[in-house]
């Protein structure tokens, strides 16, 4: 066979490579990115740390910290996880200088990632989520957009991190 040049699935200069999720080996630490802290990566960050309680250290940060989002508190909580002591943190914030892998769920703070890990062994991975930013609507469609993501964010992490303690609801129905 011959070799060939084809692009297609190649990032664009605007949007990152999306990474297949396989699962992952010998983790221990993991940061979660996305925009503003207050909900992907949030959520992300709370979804390890119940399912490996002292087993991966975890943490997340935003490109630029935001504000805490009663939406996404309200529909963590519906999985009994509790968001309301989080508070949005931005990559200069960080209490620790590495981590086995930073999942980014925003083309920037894959950007970013990639940025800060350019000179040291730490995967980057992008796993694009939904930004429910400006997003509109009734409360209940809200929620509703914000348990998709919920979910979303967890099929990916069982993937990714399968096992771990089962203490939690998924949220999937």
């Amino acid at each position: 066979m011959g070799h060939t040049d084809d692009t297609s699935n190649q990032p664009s200069a605007d949007q990152p490579m999306v990474d297949p999720i396989a699962p992952a080996h010998d983790v221990s630490s993991i940061l979660f990115a996305c925009n503003i802290n207050a909900v992907r990566s949030a959520m992300a960050e709370a979804m390890v740390t119940a399912r490996f309680p002292g087993q991966i250290f975890t943490d997340s940060c935003g490109v630029a910290p935001g504000q805490q989002d009663g939406f996404a508190i309200a529909v963590m909580a519906e999985i009994n996880l509790d968001l309301s002591a989080h508070q949005p943190k931005g990559f200069d914030d960080l209490d620790c200088d590495f981590y086995d892998v930073i999942i980014s769920f925003s083309p920037e703070a894959h950007a970013k990632a990639q940025e800060i890990t350019r000179n040291i062994d730490c995967a980057t991975l992008y796993w694009p989520v939904d930004n429910l930013a400006g997003l509109q609507g009734s409360r209940e469609e809200r929620l509703r957009a914000y348990r998709a993501v919920r979910d979303d964010i967890g099929a990916k992490l069982q993937s990714y991190l399968p096992g771990g303690e089962s203490g939690t609801d998924s949220g999937e129905t």
